[in-house]
């Protein structure tokens, strides 16, 4: 199910001709993920508002002259926050993951990008519609209904096992 609601977001991210259609699929498997509803909520406003607090900081980067050494620089710094507070406090670890994950998706063409600003709405556009199908993945994986209504017709879709003999 979870496969299913990643690539439905994709389909829907290629459908409405995103740029860059592979954030979208990339924030529902992030919000999808969570152990239960609860969680799965909770991840999707922390990647929402991480992520719009990541664009002003990507903002500020992106509007610097970088060379390939402040680049990389500034990847290491991010990372090391990253790696510091994503299990603490996944929302925090969003804001830096958000300017890192620009950078190393745009570093070769930072110099040929388009407005920072239209790069910056861009990403959170796509965040939020990956977030919003990651939620309605979430709340159909965690329905008991739901997986009651489609749990025999998936695993109709799973190989039979061969049987185990004892000895």
């Amino acid at each position: 199910m979870i496969g299913a609601f990643v690539a439905l977001s994709l389909v829907l991210a290629q459908a409405l001709q995103l740029d860059r259609p592979y954030w979208v699929p990339i924030s529902c498997l992030a919000v999808i993920q969570g152990a239960s509803l609860r969680a799965v909520w909770n991840r999707q406003l922390q990647r929402v508002l991480g992520t719009a607090a990541g664009m002003v900081l990507a903002w500020g980067m992106l509007s610097l002259s970088l060379s390939p050494w402040s680049i990389a620089l500034l990847v290491f710094v991010l990372v090391f926050i990253i790696e510091s507070t994503v299990v603490r406090h996944y929302g925090f670890a969003v804001i830096f993951i958000t300017p890192l994950t620009i950078l190393l998706a745009e570093a070769a063409m930072l110099d040929q990008l388009p407005a920072a600003a239209e790069l910056i709405q861009s990403r959170f556009n796509d965040t939020v519609l990956g977030c919003l199908v990651g939620l309605v993945g979430g709340i159909c994986l965690h329905s008991r209904h739901f997986r009651a209504l489609l749990g025999p017709l998936l695993r109709r879709l799973l190989p039979s096992r061969p049987a185990q003999h004892d000895t």
